[in-house]
């Protein structure tokens, strides 16, 4: 596996939220510096030595309400 991808969204109650797409990993931070060290702690965590992602990706999700 070359790269992995996490879907970030800023969590309602504050801070963000981060999913991976494809596999069973999930984290959460208030400040976008420590989630970065989450999500890699969160991939090191989910695979075996040396079968890690060479690239993590980050896609920000931010939903905006527009009043008509």
């Amino acid at each position: 596996m070359n790269e992995i991808i996490f879907v970030v969204e800023e969590a309602p109650e504050g801070g963000y939220t981060a999913r991976a797409l494809g596999e069973s990993i999930f984290t959460e931070a208030e400040e976008l510096s420590q989630l970065q060290e989450r999500v890699r702690d969160a991939v090191h965590c989910h695979f075996d030595e040396g079968q890690e992602p060479s690239v993590i990706r980050l896609h920000f999700v931010r939903e905006e309400i527009i009043a008509l």
